[in-house]
């Protein structure tokens, strides 16, 4: 059976409803968020949202698929026959740079974890991990031939996550220590200077 096309209105309207998901989900998480939460900041009557949504987790499910592809993203393109200190500076530049323009789906997905990831270890185990697997062989060819320092690969991968979402999920926290001058938007390329010196230096053989 043909899958009805949907209207222009109606992509906009889903759109609208999973940006207001999305607000509220990162703010309040999923047991803490209601229906009349998100209609109320998508600025419909609950009727209308359910018309698109019949339930909370069909919306979290949505934003947590597509933020899944997009976190994803940067680490597929690890490319193996690449130079590694430039492959892996871009990818940490990539992870830092979601974190900027993304905070809201990294507190999303870190909340869902806190959690015990109750409701995408699913996804986790299908598509985070034989991802992560498949680029720390990646890591470990390149620290055989020497190209790199030998470290534990995943626990690599690990520290770049942490180091780098540290600065979406907790950016409050590092505005008000960095102060107004050093918190401003620069703070993102004074990381990125850091960490790039923490990682590449670290790893140059």
């Amino acid at each position: 059976m043909e899958t009805q096309r949907k209207t222009r209105i109606q992509m906009e309207n889903e759109e609208r409803i999973l940006d207001a998901a999305l607000e509220v989900f990162s703010a309040h998480g999923f047991r803490g968020a209601t229906i009349d939460q998100i209609a109320d900041h998508a600025g419909m009557s609950k009727p209308n949202l359910l018309y698109y949504f019949r339930r909370k987790q069909d919306m979290y499910e949505a934003l947590i698929a597509r933020l899944l592809d997009t976190w994803l993203e940067p680490l597929k393109e690890l490319d193996a026959v690449g130079d590694p200190l430039p492959e892996l500076q871009c990818y940490i530049r990539r992870k830092l740079e979601m974190a900027r323009d993304f905070p809201r789906e990294s507190r999303l997905f870190a909340n869902e974890i806190l959690q015990g990831a109750p409701r995408i270890k699913r996804l986790l185990e299908s598509e985070l991990k034989p991802l992560v697997d498949e680029k720390a062989e990646v890591l470990a060819g390149w620290m055989k031939d020497g190209k790199i320092n030998t470290v534990d690969p995943r626990h690599l991968i690990f520290s770049i996550w942490s180091t780098t979402q540290h600065y979406a999920d907790f950016d409050v926290q590092v505005q008000v220590i960095l102060g107004p001058d050093l918190g401003a938007e620069g703070r993102f390329e004074d990381a990125a200077r850091y960490l790039d010196k923490l990682f590449l230096d670290g790893l140059k053989p």
